[in-house]
């Protein structure tokens, strides 16, 4: 439901501590995409793991989608733009995702899971973010969600800047989802050219600005299409003001880092070699999916 609310105060706006352009790579089966939160990027923005932007009209570059692949230790949140993708997976759970909607799975223990486009033509665009769990909650039961585009919190500023709140909580309204552990924001937002918008963020919390759409101006710092604007963590900084000299949407996503010790093996994420060779161990005996009787 829209309303008219006013911006968020920031006194202390955050500065931008660089830009990054991603890597462009495939994935799944040959699926084309730019990794924007990359390996090297995982300390400094924890509790966030990695951040995937997809998009094309050629469906060579999407068809093949995400066959049957493994995840444990972690959360998975894919926001599609536009174009239809079912998912299945090994716990039993099956949806549809299509534009503006939102796919949220804690993987948990473990399932095994598909990402099929159900589409031979046309635009797929989207992104999938990989949100770290606590050590505590690694070996939890696996959880899915579906959220339909209607389903998703939103709200309209006086400005005419359009929010859709998918984490955490932004002037009042509350996302679709929220974390006690991690306390992710993750916030799609429309600025119509001439437009601010602010957001309060806790100073110890990791954030950044991925920009998909235009041009924006984050603290005196140009912000370009396809480029992620990574905020500086300033002990006094209350916050992040958005201005766009265009038409542009963005994603601002930040969250509460953990502080844990990060032992990854692709789709594996724990905290010790010794809990990947477990996961390793569990995938090859077929214990990794297996629903918790």
């Amino acid at each position: 439901m829209d309303t008219s609310l006013t911006s968020a105060t920031v006194q202390h706006p955050r500065s931008v501590e660089r830009l990054v352009a991603g890597q462009v790579t495939s994935d799944g089966a040959g699926v084309k995409l730019t990794r924007v939160l990359t390996h090297n990027l995982q300390q400094r923005l924890d509790p966030f793991l990695m951040l995937d932007a997809f998009g094309s009209d050629q469906p060579d570059d999407y068809i093949a989608g995400f066959p049957d692949h493994p995840h444990r230790g972690f959360e998975t949140i894919t926001y599609m733009i536009a174009g239809r993708m079912l998912h299945r997976d090994s716990a039993g759970h099956e949806g549809l995702l299509e534009n503006g909607g939102v796919q949220w799975m804690t993987a948990g223990r473990g399932v095994i899971h598909s990402e099929i486009p159900q589409q031979e033509d046309g635009v797929m665009e989207g992104f999938q973010l990989w949100l770290n769990l606590p050590a505590r909650d690694k070996m939890c039961a696996p959880w899915y969600r579906d959220f339909k585009a209607a389903d998703l919190p939103r709200y309209t500023t006086g400005q005419g800047v359009a929010v859709t709140v998918i984490a955490g909580s932004s002037q009042g309204v509350t996302g679709a989802v929220t974390r006690e552990a991690t306390a992710p924001l993750y916030l799609d937002v429309f600025l119509p050219a001439g437009a601010r918008f602010e957001q309060l963020v806790p100073a110890g919390h990791n954030a950044f600005v991925y920009v998909h759409r235009g041009e924006v101006t984050i603290a005196g710092q140009t912000v370009p299409v396809q480029r992620m604007a990574l905020l500086a963590n300033s002990p006094e900084a209350d916050g992040v003001v958005i201005d766009a000299t265009a038409d542009a949407k963005v994603l601002l996503i930040s969250g509460q880092p953990l502080k844990e010790p990060i032992a990854q093996y692709g789709p594996f994420v724990m905290n010790t070699q010794q809990e990947i060779y477990q996961a390793l161990s569990d995938m090859r005996d077929g214990r990794l999916g297996e629903v918790a009787v």
